[in-house]
């Protein structure tokens, strides 16, 4: 099977990535997508970050039903901080019968060379890239990539956790489960 990893805090996960996961699965050769929750990304602080089991969580409400989507918690056994290399290999040794890609925004793509082990990730992995405002795709990477015509919104984790945190609206901003969870257990406060 081939399955595109979709790699993020999702802090928390959002219509916007659910879009695009939707789009990839209806819009590519891509069989599935499963959302590998970064426990400690390399490059954010930590501090801001939901406990990766409630992040889990909200993913799995916010796919529930959807047979192509699915939540990883895979990087939640492998050392910290979380690479995207690591999580690579040991995907292949432990399923050697799916074909992996990875699924990123352009504004992702334009630090892929400075990500640990870049060159393997780049000879070894198709990229399926979808375009983020004010981040033109890299054309000078040695890759293969896939450049999605995917329908955009402005929307991020960040601006959500603000939202939350002056008392604001998000219903139109995460699936009704996801907002009722984040309400129920004062998450982002």
């Amino acid at each position: 099977m081939k399955i595109g990893l979709y790699f993020g805090s999702f802090n928390p996960v959002h219509h916007g990535h659910l879009i695009i996961a939707n789009h990839v699965v209806q819009e590519t050769d891509l069989q599935q997508v499963w959302f590998v929750i970064s426990p400690q990304n390399p490059f954010k602080q930590s501090h801001s970050l939901l406990n990766e089991y409630h992040r889990l969580h909200l993913i799995q409400l916010a796919i529930e039903g959807e047979k192509n989507l699915k939540a990883s918690d895979i990087e939640f056994r492998l050392p910290k901080p979380s690479y995207s290399v690591t999580t690579l290999q040991y995907l292949e040794e432990k399923y050697p019968e799916h074909q992996f890609s990875i699924i990123m925004g352009s504004d992702s793509l334009q630090n892929l060379d400075k990500w640990k082990n870049a060159d393997v990730i780049m000879a070894r992995y198709s990229i399926y890239v979808y375009k983020r405002a004010g981040f033109e795709v890299r054309e000078d990477l040695p890759i293969r990539k896939i450049v999605l015509d995917a329908p955009l919104l402005q929307i991020s984790s960040t601006r959500i956790r603000e939202a939350i945190k002056k008392g604001l609206s998000i219903r139109y901003l995460v699936p009704d489960m996801v907002k009722e969870d984040i309400e129920a257990n004062h998450y982002y406060k």
